[in-house]
Formats: C-alpha cells, structure tokens, sequence
C-alpha cells in the first residue's frame, strides 16, 4: 500500500516539477495524471497495484474540499459585489465541461465504431 500510495504521489511530484520548471498553464496535478496514465500504459500490472490507495483517495475526497468551502466563506463579501460575474461564470462553465464530456463521449464512440440503433 505505501509502494503504491508513493507511486500516487511521485507521478503528482513529476507533474508538479515539469509544470513549474517550464512554467506551464496546465496544473502539475493534471500533468502528473498524464504521467500515471502512461505509466500505466506501459506497465498494465501496475493498475492492480495502485486500486487499493486509489480507492481509498476516492472514498475520501470529500475531505479535500472543506478548503474550498472555508475559503469561500471567508471570502462571502465578495458575492454581493462580484455575485452576477460568478454566478455567470458557474452557470457557464458547468454547461461548458457537460458539453466537452458529451463530445469526449461521441468522439470515443465514434472512434470504437459504436453507431446508434
């Protein structure tokens, strides 16, 4: 378990490094989950190995946003002056990511030849 939980987070390290030494937009975080995704493309044994602390992240990631919700409430002013810009800026952007994960979607099935019946 603390093999995997290391590969976990030497992939997040990596991600982390590359983005900041090359000062990239994209977040290390994603950067590192490219690096395990070919990780795991490379080694597929290494999938069984990593699902228990997976799991376990998983199961707990609702821990991970009690950050968020603390900060927003420290910053709870600011809704009544920035209120309609976030709001518009919530609204649109979750309409953005269902959008690009209905296009991820048809383009996968459309790349396995699935066709509709």
């Amino acid at each position: 378990m603390i093999k995997a939980a290391a590969i976990l987070l030497s992939c997040q390290l990596v991600g982390t490094a590359v983005s900041r030494a090359f000062g990239l937009a994209v977040p290390g975080p994603v950067l590192g989950l490219l690096a395990l995704l070919a990780l795991l493309a490379l080694r597929p044994g290494l999938a069984g190995r990593i699902a228990a602390p997976s799991h376990a992240l998983l199961a707990n990631m609702s821990l991970l946003f009690v950050p968020a919700g603390v900060g927003a409430i420290d910053h709870f002013d600011s809704f009544g002056s920035d209120g309609p810009a976030l709001l518009t800026a919530l609204v649109l952007s979750t309409i953005l990511a269902i959008l690009a994960g209905v296009g991820a979607f048809l383009l996968v099935a459309r790349m396995i030849g699935h066709r509709d019946e």
